[in-house]
Parts: structure tokens; C-alpha cells; sequence
């Protein structure tokens, strides 16, 4: 039941300020930020390449977390992409799995100009 409640609770303005200040906060404090869902295979994908490349990266599992929705609806606000993944590289959006797995060539490069690699 708690599942069901978590799934279907819409976040209170309260508690989609603290969301979005928490997501900043990711963001800005990590120089590779993924917002991720456990079970989705494009969020296992994503950090698969980034472990490949030996990529130093925090990653939060919005499906495991109290306030995962509403991280994931102010996502949306902050960068237009309410989909998982939602990766940051050097505080800026660079989009889902498959923007990251697009950026495979140059990925060691702007891993170690943001000092994540």
C-alpha cells in the first residue's frame, strides 16, 4: 500500500522546493550527476559506460528514495527532461542514455576536464 501511495502521491509546493534544491545541490556538488531509476535499463546502461570508462560519478536511485518524485518532477523544471536518466556532466544537462552513449568518443576527455575521470 505504502508503494501504491508513493507512486501515486502528487509533491506538496513545500516539497517540491526542498526537491529541486536537493537537485541542484546534486548537481552542483558532483562534477558527474545521475539521476536514475533501479530498474530501468537505459539508467543501467548509462552507468555501465560511465564505470567502463572509469568515471567517478554519484548517482541517486529516485525509485528508492522518499522524495524520488518529486526530485524527478523538478528535474523537469530545471532541464526540460523528466525522463531517466538524467545525467550532468560539469553541472550542465547532457541528456539521457542515449546523448551519453552519443558522447562515447569525446566521454574521457570532458570526464577529466570536469576532474571525474
Amino acid at each position: 500500500m505504502n508503494f501504491i501511495r508513493k507512486f501515486f502521491h502528487t509533491p506538496t509546493p513545500e516539497e517540491m522546493s526542498a526537491a529541486s534544491t536537493k537537485a541542484q545541490t546534486i548537481i552542483k556538488e558532483n562534477a558527474v550527476a545521475v539521476f536514475s531509476k533501479s530498474y530501468c535499463p537505459y539508467c543501467q546502461a548509462s552507468k555501465k559506460l560511465l564505470d567502463d570508462v572509469g568515471a567517478k560519478y554519484f548517482a541517486i536511485e529516485l525509485d528508492k528514495v522518499d522524495d524520488g518524485a518529486a526530485i524527478q518532477n523538478a528535474l523537469e523544471e530545471i532541464s526540460g527532461q523528466r525522463t531517466v536518466p538524467n545525467i550532468y556532466i560539469g553541472g550542465k544537462h547532457i541528456g539521457g542514455n542515449s546523448d551519453l552513449q552519443a558522447k562515447k568518443g569525446e566521454l574521457k576527455s570532458l570526464l577529466q576536464s570536469v576532474g571525474a575521470a
